[in-house]
C-alpha cells in the first residue's frame, strides 16, 4: 500500500464487501443497476467504441448509505474495495497532499479494484473560492489529472455531503452521477421491516405505521433506533416494545436518533405519543389507544387538551 512520507500511515485501506443490506428506490436503484450491467460489460462496449469511464459520484445528506452502496458495488462487481484514507491523504506539508494523491492513482489501475473516495469534497473543492490557499488549487488539479489518467475499466466511485463545494470540473469526470435522498415512506418500510422486524411479513402493518411518522430519518437513523429495541428486546426477554419505538422516533431527528430504554412510559410519554400518532401517523383513536395502552377516552383527552392548548 501506498504511505504518507512524513507519518508512514497509508493512504489507502481495503475495506471488507459489506454484510448490511443497501435498500435503494426510485431513480437511484435504476442507476445504480444500470452502472453496475455497464461495468460488468465495459470490454464489450470497449470493442463496440461507446464505454463510458466508470466514475461514479454519489452525493446527498449524511446516513444516507454512500460508503455502504461503494461497498456493495465492489460486491456485486466481484472486485477488491479500496478506500481513500483523507487523514493520511491530507498533509500540512507543502506538496505532500498532491503528492499523496498521485500515489493512490497510481497504485489503484494494476489492482482490478474499486478506488472509493469519501468526502470527496476535502480534496476536490472549487478552486475560485478566494479563502483557500493556492495548495488546495494544485490538489485539485492533481485529482483531475489523476482521474484523466485512468483507463475507462477503473472503477472510481467519489462521495460528498456536499455537492455544491465540489469544483464544477470534478463533476464532469464523473459520468455516472447519483443522487442518495433521504428515503422514501416505501424504503422506510423496507428498512423498519428488515432491521427491526427482520422481514417477517406478520409485521408489516408496524413496519408502514413506522415508515408513515419517521419522515425525515435516514436509513442509519433507523437502523440504530430499531437494532437498539431488538437489544431491549434480547436483554429484557420480551418482545419490543411498538410505543417504546414510536416515542423514540418521535425524539429523533436525522442524524440525531434517540435509543429507547426499557423504563415504562409515563402520562408525559403518552400524550406526547398521542399527539405524536394523530398528528403525523393520521391513525385513528382506537388504533393510538391500542398503541399507547390507554383507552379510548383518555385518547380523546389528550388531544382535547392539546389542542385547548
Amino acid at each position: 500500500m501506498p504511505r504518507d512520507a512524513g507519518s508512514r500511515l497509508p493512504l489507502i485501506e481495503e475495506g471488507q464487501w459489506p454484510t448490511t443490506p443497501i435498500i435503494l428506490g426510485g431513480e437511484a436503484g435504476h442507476r445504480i443497476s444500470q452502472f453496475i450491467e455497464d461495468a460488468k460489460h465495459i470490454s464489450l462496449l470497449a470493442e463496440k467504441g461507446v464505454s463510458a469511464r466508470l466514475g461514479l459520484l454519489l452525493y446527498g445528506p449524511p446516513g444516507t448509505g454512500k460508503t455502504l452502496l461503494a461497498g456493495h458495488i465492489a460486491a456485486s462487481l466481484k472486485l477488491p474495495f479500496y478506500i481513500a484514507r483523507l487523514d493520511s491523504l491530507i498533509s500540512s506539508r507543502l506538496g505532500e497532499t498532491a503528492k499523496n494523491i498521485r500515489g493512490v492513482f497510481e497504485f489503484v489501475p494494476a489492482r482490478n479494484a474499486v478506488l472509493f473516495f469519501d468526502e470527496m469534497d476535502a480534496i476536490a473543492k472549487l478552486r475560485d473560492d478566494r479563502h483557500e490557499l493556492g495548495e488546495l488549487k494544485r490538489v485539485v488539479n492533481t485529482v483531475l489529472q489523476g482521474l484523466d489518467s485512468l483507463t475507462d475499466d477503473v472503477v472510481t466511485i467519489g462521495a460528498t455531503n456536499h455537492p455544491h463545494l465540489l469544483d464544477p470540473a470534478i463533476w464532469r469526470r464523473f459520468p455516472y452521477k447519483v443522487e442518495l435522498a433521504l428515503p422514501d415512506e416505501e424504503v422506510r418500510a423496507s428498512l423498519w421491516l428488515h432491521f427491526l422486524f427482520q422481514n417477517v411479513a406478520a409485521h408489516k402493518e408496524e413496519a408502514d405505521l413506522l415508515a408513515r411518522v419517521s419522515d425525515g430519518l435516514n436509513g442509519a437513523d433507523i437502523e440504530n433506533i430499531a437494532l437498539a429495541a431488538r437489544r431491549r428486546s434480547i436483554l429484557g426477554n420480551q418482545e419490543p416494545s411498538l410505543a417504546q419505538i414510536l416515542l423514540a422516533v418521535h425524539a429523533s431527528h436525522a442524524g440525531n436518533p434517540r435509543l429507547l430504554d426499557n423504563r415504562e412510559l409515563d402520562t408525559t410519554d403518552k400524550k406526547a405519543l398521542t399527539r405524536f400518532l394523530h398528528e403525523k401517523g393520521g391513525i385513528r383513536q382506537a388504533e393510538i389507544a391500542n398503541v399507547v395502552g390507554v383507552s379510548r377516552q383518555m385518547v380523546h383527552r389528550y388531544l382535547k387538551e392539546a389542542s385547548d392548548g
